[in-house]
């Protein structure tokens, strides 16, 4: 399938959907990009129009600097997405994409914009647990050694000298994002959030998972799923296929 990009170097289309009733805005994991969620419209609902953010320094942003503090990548994601506000919307993130999308909803709250009517995270603990032990500065063995611990990189990219030399400062501009994060008590969201969460995850663990209820004042509801971090992957057709059953609930 052919992966067609707007004219917003932010957001992919895998499958351009104008007729569709929602747009789902997906958020990659630390290191990835919007090629993850490149085989999802075949499988999630034909009313959902897939948007995969694309963040720089990746895909065909790859000579584009990098982040390394939330609060300005948010606002320009935000900046971006604004004109594809038209119609409602959903987040889906993983791992650091599901803080960032998180941080996107609070944001677009403050500015008076539309709120999404449903927000998926996965793979990560809920914003107010601490971070661990930050690893961003480590020097590279020990950097490539507790990421390989972490299970928060693929092992097929840990074992390619080459690949590593590309992803490195990607991965390192990508932790320290979500290292250098301090969390502001806000009042909690009135839309739906659904957690999904690895049985063997041991960086967002059930507990870690079941702490997003308390950000929305509406239904909550957690599914977890065989495999590590990455069930994303491992798990993907148990996974949107609990995705479609949710957003085939979803309030328009």
């Amino acid at each position: 399938m052919t992966t067609t990009q707007s004219k917003n170097s932010w957001i992919k289309y895998p499958k351009p959907n104008p007729k569709a009733q929602l747009r789902l805005f997906c958020f990659p994991y630390a290191g990835g990009g919007a090629q993850v969620f490149r085989s999802w419209p075949d499988s999630l609902p034909p009313t959902v129009e897939v948007c995969a953010i694309e963040l720089p320094g990746r895909g065909t942003r790859l000579k584009q600097a990098f982040f390394t503090r939330i609060e300005p990548l948010v606002e320009a994601i935000a900046l971006a997405l604004l004109p594809m506000l038209n119609k409602p919307f959903a987040f889906f993130g993983h791992s650091m994409g599901a803080l960032v999308s998180f941080e996107l909803a609070r944001l677009l709250r403050k500015q008076g914009e539309r709120q999404p009517t449903h927000m998926f995270i996965s793979g990560r603990r809920a914003p107010q647990i601490p971070n661990s032990e930050p690893i961003h500065a480590l020097p590279e063995a020990k950097f490539i050694e507790k990421l390989r611990r972490y299970n928060g990189t693929p092992s097929q990219v840990l074992e390619n000298a080459e690949l590593m030399q590309l992803f490195l400062p990607i991965l390192r501009a990508d932790f320290e994002v979500l290292e250098t994060y301090v969390y502001k008590n806000e009042p909690a969201f009135d839309f739906p959030i659904t957690a999904f969460g690895g049985l063997q995850d041991t960086e967002a663990t059930r507990q870690d998972l079941e702490a997003w209820d308390k950000h929305t004042t509406a239904d909550f509801k957690l599914h977890m799923f065989p495999g590590n971090h990455f069930f994303i992957h491992s798990d993907q057709e148990l996974l949107l296929r609990a995705l479609t059953s949710q957003l085939q609930q979803v309030q328009f």
